[in-house]
């Protein structure tokens, strides 16, 4: 098990929780969600945390959720895509684990949430223009932070997690 966190960030759709659970699994580590973690504290799913109390309060909730998850050791966490949005994500992720960005250009974005009802920021007609201007805000955050930039389009998950492994286990 690595001593080392690593955080997958990218956009919705780029395989951060596939990713994230498989590689876990390899490495015999805890695979955590901070999506997930922020609807078993609230009792409520994400799109009615959106409703209820705005994206202001679903990132404040997550904000809490990535804080207390870079004090642990030896864990994989998937992130929301627009954890990076926030300069105190971004500088708990950069000094507390290895931070791979996923990424993924819009086209497959749309395939691979296209069906996905849960995702608030994309319930609307204009989806590739929501996702695209999101790419757009966050490529340079995602960045800015990342130890290693792997495209998910290009990869199987497979090639993902034995990049990842090759990289941190350096």
């Amino acid at each position: 098990m690595p001593l080392t966190n690593i955080y997958l960030i990218g956009p919705m759709g780029a395989g951060k929780s596939t990713i994230g659970r498989m590689l876990a699994k390899e490495l015999g580590c805890p695979f955590l969600d901070s999506d997930h973690i922020i609807e078993e504290r609230s009792g409520a799913d994400i799109p009615w945390i959106f409703d209820v109390e705005g994206e202001q309060g679903f990132r404040d909730r997550e904000s809490q959720v990535i804080e207390e998850v870079c004090m642990q050791s030896g864990v994989v966490l998937a992130t929301g895509g627009g954890a990076v949005g926030r300069a105190e994500n971004r500088r708990h992720l950069s000094t507390h684990g290895f931070v791979v960005y996923l990424r993924t250009p819009v086209s497959i974005q749309l395939q691979r949430t296209e069906k996905d009802k849960r995702r608030p920021l994309l319930q609307r007609p204009d989806r590739e223009v929501v996702l695209s201007r999101l790419l757009q805000e966050r490529d340079p955050l995602y960045r800015a932070i990342a130890d290693l930039i792997l495209d998910t389009a290009t990869m199987s998950p497979r090639q993902v997690i034995r990049k990842i492994i090759h990289t941190v286990g350096k």
